[in-house]
């Protein structure tokens, strides 16, 4: 009988790992780390719950780090089967994985100097070698086409419009009897009406259902992000500070450059300098214009009139960390987009640093800020913040715009359910905090009679 067991992402928003075995294979679907609360990160330094070289395969629903950056601690520990990723994914994982490296091995020599950690030395929770090794194991598979992993068990990939190569995963599992069963992982759920991609693949209906729920109990508030970002632009100017925009450096960066350069052609955007410092998110920025088979009508057809919709005027690209630091020099007015979204590691670490005090800088965060993390923490209005072992006053501006996330909210959830043809026997939510998971169970329960559970950490269910 098939089993799932649930080992991330239960009560949390991150570390998105299930383990599916059926057929006497052990399919991980995604290998994620976990992120916010020091509890929660010191779970990616525990050894694997399952002994990683018996897993045959790992099937990514996308590239960001809550959802891949786990493989390659996992590829350390003994995985040497296949890890499976729709294309854009493919072509995302090497500067992601690789970045998130790089970062790794910053952070730890950088607390070895300053002796910020408690543990001598400190160590990487991987290196760019690893990353390497991980990135090895990389198969893509094109969505919309059944792929065979062993007779009787198979998937098929559905875009979900949440980043670049986003999917959700139907798995199509031959039971006794000669009947299949269907389990149907939605990954994360995209926003409609956005720019850049493609909306979401309904959802048709399965046998089970584990979906996300990130923005359960939520509502996007509908604001015009170009008109947010006007706004924050001029108060800026006004300000003659900083705008700091801390973005992840997939989807929200380019959406945050395909905003200010809609401002730009509707002569409604200052012409004040753009520093984007993020080499990941300038790397992810050009497989954004390569995807083309990707791209939403309008972003297609501006490509088509030679219209570069991800390159505002006065942008100007960091590549180097001492061009990085030229910045903490700078006087304002000026916006510094830079990674990470959450301000959890990074190059805006460093900007947020110089500037978090100063009362002329504003911090404007453009997505889901999980609890414990910094960005939470600075948006619940937290008077200090704790930068590489120092703790700074916030007298910065702390703004957000929550109509830029790349996460549908709980009416967008419900809309992508509503056109299943065939209740789910159960549906499991997960990959969100505890009370938007309950919230979206007693919703899916209401509008259309579904059972909902909410799995607990390594909790295993027969199917």
């Amino acid at each position: 009988m098939p089993s799932l067991t649930f080992l991330g992402a239960t009560g949390t928003v991150t570390g998105s790992r299930y383990l599916l075995e059926a057929h006497g294979r052990k399919i991980l679907i995604d290998a994620g780390l976990f992120q916010g609360r020091k509890e929660l990160r010191e779970r990616n330094w525990a050894p694997f719950q399952a002994d990683a070289s018996s897993l045959d395969a790992v099937v990514l629903t996308h590239a960001h780090i809550d959802h891949s950056g786990f493989l390659p601690r996992l590829v350390k520990e003994g995985f040497n089967g296949i890890t499976y990723a729709t294309p854009p994914t493919g072509r995302l994982l090497p500067p992601m994985l690789t970045d998130a490296a790089h970062l790794q091995e910053e952070e730890a020599r950088y607390a070895n100097k300053v002796g910020s950690s408690k543990h001598t030395p400190a160590l990487p929770l991987f290196t760019v070698q690893d990353a390497q090794h991980a990135l090895n194991t990389v198969r893509t598979h094109p969505f919309d086409q059944p792929c065979v992993l062993h007779p009787g068990l198979e998937f098929t990939y559905r875009r979900q419009g949440h980043i670049l190569g986003a999917a959700a995963i139907e798995f199509r599992i031959k039971v006794a009897g000669g009947e299949h069963i269907t389990v149907y992982f939605s990954g994360d759920v995209g926003r409609y009406a956005v720019p850049i991609l493609m909306p979401p693949t309904p959802y048709r209906g399965s046998t089970y259902l584990v979906t996300e729920s990130t923005y359960g109990n939520r509502f996007h508030d509908g604001s015009d992000p170009a008109e947010v970002l006007g706004d924050v632009i001029m108060e800026t100017c006004q300000r003659g500070g900083v705008l700091l925009i801390p973005a992840f450096a997939i989807d929200r960066t380019q959406e945050v450059l395909y905003y200010l350069s809609e401002l730009a052609r509707e002569d409604a955007l200052a012409p004040i300098p753009i520093f984007l410092d993020s080499p990941m998110a300038r790397e992810a920025t050009a497989i954004y214009r390569q995807c083309v088979r990707e791209h939403d009508v309008e972003m297609r057809e501006m490509l088509r009139e030679k219209i570069d919709p991800l390159a505002p005027p006065n942008l100007q690209i960091i590549g180097s960390v001492q061009e990085s630091q030229k910045l903490n020099s700078m006087r304002g007015p000026a916006i510094i987009i830079s990674a990470s979204g959450m301000a959890t590691g990074g190059r805006i670490l460093h900007h947020l640093r110089h500037r978090v005090s100063k009362e002329s800088t504003i911090v404007l965060f453009t997505g889901y800020q999980a609890e414990g993390t910094r960005g939470r923490r600075l948006l619940d209005g937290e008077q200090e913040i704790k930068i590489f072992g120092e703790m700074l006053p916030v007298r910065a501006q702390i703004r957000t715009v929550s109509s830029l996330s790349a996460h549908a909210d709980a009416d967008e959830l419900i809309i992508w359910a509503s056109a299943a043809e065939t209740a789910p026997k159960r549906v499991f939510v997960t990959h969100g905090e505890p009370e938007a998971s309950q919230a979206l169970a007693e919703r899916l329960h209401r509008r259309f009679g579904w059972e909902c559970h909410l799995p607990v950490l390594e909790e295993t269910v027969q199917l």
